[in-house]
């Protein structure tokens, strides 16, 4: 997304600089301005005239997610704070922290994956028909997705330990990509059971079983 503005200063780095602090830019290396009039001392002080830039700054997909996260605050009247930090290979994290935001996390986290999936989306749109390098966006509100992880890998150990009691398979219920990921990955640390997924994508299921020794 570009953004655009019109500053007028004393000197062309006055003016430069006020087009950073208003456009959200980290430095005048960012943007891009055009001088659409020179600053003129006059005569006496008389006749002097500011100069006067146009710059435009193009914002990242990042702050395209941000700021979709920000306006959806805005529009359902939540107080919170939202911080973005970086997470591993280029994914960027968008915090959102306030007790009145608790009510975009939904069931099971359902809320919350469908915000995620729209700020991705505002992220990776093109602009100017151009298309920029994939950003990856994840959202968390309160903590949740850590108590949610923890609260996965326990149901996963519990099961497995089911499992091995009762030499019984075990199907839990539908969860998406990001929940089936942590289970299998849990399952993986226990020996004498194994993971399997069925079903379709929007309804699919893992199954814990027990591995038989070959002999």
């Amino acid at each position: 997304m570009k953004k655009e503005v019109i500053t007028t200063a004393k000197t062309i780095e006055e003016a430069v600089a006020l087009a950073v602090q208003e456009l959200g830019a980290p430095d005048a290396d960012k943007i891009e301005y055009t001088v659409l009039e020179e600053p003129k001392k006059g005569l006496f002080g008389i006749g002097a005239t500011n100069a006067k830039i146009s710059a435009s700054y193009t914002v990242g997909g990042e702050l395209n997610a941000l700021e979709f996260i920000k306006t959806v605050l805005k529009d359902m009247n939540i107080t919170a704070d939202v911080e973005m930090t970086d997470g591993e290979n280029g994914e960027k994290r968008i915090t959102v922290s306030g007790e009145s935001a608790a009510i975009l996390i939904g069931h099971h986290g359902d809320t919350l994956d469908s915000l995620q999936y729209l700020a991705n989306l505002a992220a990776n749109k093109r602009v100017d028909g151009k298309k920029e390098p994939y950003v990856k966006i994840t959202v968390d509100v309160e903590g949740y997705r850590a108590k949610r992880e923890e609260t996965l890998r326990a149901l996963a150990r519990r099961m497995a330990a089911k499992v091995q009691k009762y030499k019984k398979s075990v199907m839990l219920e539908p969860m998406n990509p990001y929940e089936r990921r942590i289970i299998h990955s849990e399952i993986q640390n226990i020996e004498g059971v194994s993971t399997n997924s069925i079903g379709s994508e929007n309804n699919r299921k893992i199954v814990i079983f027990l591995e038989t020794e070959e002999n």
